[in-house]
């Protein structure tokens, strides 16, 4: 089958990048339709942040993206996901930190909802495709000798998003295109001012929400005892949906040195305090795997660890417990990832797999 056979969507979010992705697809003589999730269910969110995937600009987003799909003249969708990520991803993130860990909700986005119930919905509304592409910063290869497929890092480090999609299964690799991840940055900038694809100058989405995440919970939490270790009260918190393992700032707490966030107890509604070495750990468990480039952890092996997106990970050692729970040990003690908090393995450029801290 040709390109020019080869029928491909591409989720669309009304920004640069995904933006000429479907220009690069269209110009290798791929058959592209652009479509976009509708997620916003209405309400108020408090404050204003940076630009976000999940707020009331979404119809913003939606019209940017019907005049880049004109401007190429490809089929254009809107696709209704509200239901679906209300239930998976905003229930998901207020239930988490309601139990004091740290979610990363665009992982769950990704496998859930972009590279699931978008394609999902897509097929049901008869939309015929044979691969799914967004702007994503990463790479897919099939190993010949695994013959699994392999997600690495995009060639433009500083823009790598391979950490926000650790979660993809081989199915979903198998069907993905990421036509941006041989590219650097300014690369596509320079396409999308070229190419006067009207959306050069739009921010980019740097948040999972628009304004304050808190204003999603229901209610609010009740306050409660800021500790230390020993149990000592040395202040009130005003809810543990505010705190975060590792957090300096708004403690409401006076001290002679910096204190830091260094546990969440949701049993006692209380946040603990303690100096900044109370955060290094030498190593820590790791449950819900997906593993990418190995179809399971057999024996202990040497990884590049990353705690977060921005990080450049670190040295540790990966074993297989029981329960299919990995131990990460890391080669010198270091600050731990949240609960919660995913934390994804490297062998190179190449993502092994990842889980969620305990």
């Amino acid at each position: 089958m040709s390109e020019k056979d080869k029928k491909v969507i591409v989720g669309m979010s009304g920004g640069i990048d995904s933006s000429v992705a479907a220009t690069l697809l269209k110009k290798q003589g791929y058959r592209v339709t652009g479509v976009i999730m509708k997620i916003w269910g209405g309400g108020t969110i408090a404050g204003k942040g940076k630009h976000g995937c999940y707020g009331p600009e979404e119809e913003e987003d939606i019209e940017d993206a019907r005049r880049v799909a004109a401007r190429l003249d490809i089929p254009f969708h809107v696709i209704d996901l509200t239901r679906e990520y209300k239930d998976e991803v905003l229930d998901y993130f207020c239930h988490e930190y309601l139990e004091g860990r740290t979610p990363n909700p665009c992982i769950r986005c990704n496998r859930r909802i972009k590279f699931g119930a978008l394609i999902a919905k897509a097929s049901t509304l008869g939309i015929d495709f044979d691969y799914f592409a967004t702007g994503h910063y990463a790479r897919t290869e099939k190993d010949s000798a695994s013959g699994r497929w392999l997600l690495k890092k995009g060639r433009d480090l500083k823009k790598d998003q391979s950490y926000f999609l650790y979660g993809l299964s081989q199915e979903q690799l198998s069907r993905t295109l990421f036509p941006l991840g041989e590219h650097l940055k300014q690369e596509v900038r320079r396409v999308c001012v070229e190419l006067e694809l009207g959306v050069e100058n739009k921010e980019e989405s740097q948040n999972f929400v628009c304004g304050s995440y808190t204003s999603l919970f229901e209610k609010q939490p009740e306050p409660g005892p800021v500790m230390d270790k020993q149990g000592n009260i040395l202040g009130r918190h005003k809810g543990i949906i505010h705190y975060t393992i590792g957090q300096r700032k708004g403690l409401s707490v006076t001290s002679r040195e910096p204190l830091f966030v260094t546990d969440i107890k949701p049993e006692l509604n209380s946040v603990i305090v303690g100096p900044r070495e109370d955060l290094y750990i030498e190593g820590q468990d790791v449950n819900e795997l997906n593993w990418i480039a190995i179809a399971r952890l057999k024996d202990s092996r040497e990884v590049r660890a990353r705690i977060r997106s921005s990080h450049a990970g670190y040295d540790a050692v990966i074993s297989p417990l029981q329960d299919k729970r990995v131990r990460v040990t890391y080669k010198e003690p270091q600050i731990a990832a949240a609960r919660g908090q995913a934390i994804v393995f490297y062998d190179g450029d190449v993502v092994l797999g990842g889980g969620i801290a305990e």
